[in-house]
């Protein structure tokens, strides 16, 4: 058997746009329709993300105790994460650990950017506490909180095209520390802001899924780790 690495790519975005269009035919609750796209898209996450990485539908919380809205999407260190809060199926995560969040749905708005922005937001407004990180010869200095990214995930686009200046003028109007940085539109695109040109690029190719895969891989390897968090600003909570 003659392997092609343009099948395997191909294949991967076909499996979950066609899931994706599954749900969306098969589930006419919107709550039931909503989760079985959020699974699909964790499953892919779970799936192809390296092991350091966790992918869960979460909250976020920091250590002055303010929560985030509820996030579809979460990715989030398990190497470095001391706790993960899980209780009746709800998982709190704190906010050192969290590299990544996406806002998932059916199709993509101008009113759905917005609200993805505002829950990317709920998350960078967080507080996040970094350690300076001890060594054989002494302790190196507090690493810089990393940038968490931001984004949306959805199965189609509610423009026409789909994928044109309407579209980018909603990406390019944030809302404060809402800015998104990367998404995918399964049916017709993937996009990501270039930081050097200041702009918004779309994917002109098929395999969608694949490209959003590999642009959060990259920015991932880029962020680096999270920070050294510290244990007892949480700890504190124990006598209030």
């Amino acid at each position: 058997m003659a392997w092609s690495l343009d099948v395997l790519l191909s294949s991967l975005h076909d499996d979950i746009h066609q899931r994706l269009t599954t749900a969306r035919k098969s589930f006419h609750h919107p709550g039931t329709k909503g989760d079985a796209s959020e699974g699909i898209w964790l499953d892919l996450l779970q799936k192809y993300l390296p092991k350091r990485y966790q992918c869960e539908k979460a909250h976020v919380v920091d250590s002055l105790g303010n929560f985030s809205d509820q996030i579809d999407v979460v990715v989030f260190d398990r190497q470095y994460s001391p706790f993960i809060f899980n209780y009746a199926n709800e998982l709190i995560i704190p906010a050192e650990s969290v590299y990544a969040v996406f806002e998932a749905k059916q199709e993509i708005s101008a009113p759905l950017i917005q609200y993805a922005q505002e829950k990317v937001a709920s998350v960078r407004n967080l507080h996040r506490t970094s350690l300076p990180i001890p060594h054989a010869g002494g302790t190196y200095p507090p690493k810089p909180l990393i940038n968490i990214l931001g984004g949306i995930l959805t199965l189609e686009s509610g423009w026409n095209p789909p994928l044109g200046e309407p579209m980018k003028k909603a990406l390019k109007t944030p809302i404060s520390n809402g800015h998104l940085d990367l998404g995918c539109i399964a049916a017709h695109g993937a996009f990501s802001y270039n930081e050097t040109i200041k702009e918004y690029e779309f994917s002109n190719h098929a395999k969608h899924a694949a490209t959003f895969l590999f642009e959060l891989i990259s920015r991932l390897q880029v962020g680096g780790t999270v920070p050294m968090i510290d244990i007892n600003a949480y700890a504190s909570w124990l006598t209030k």
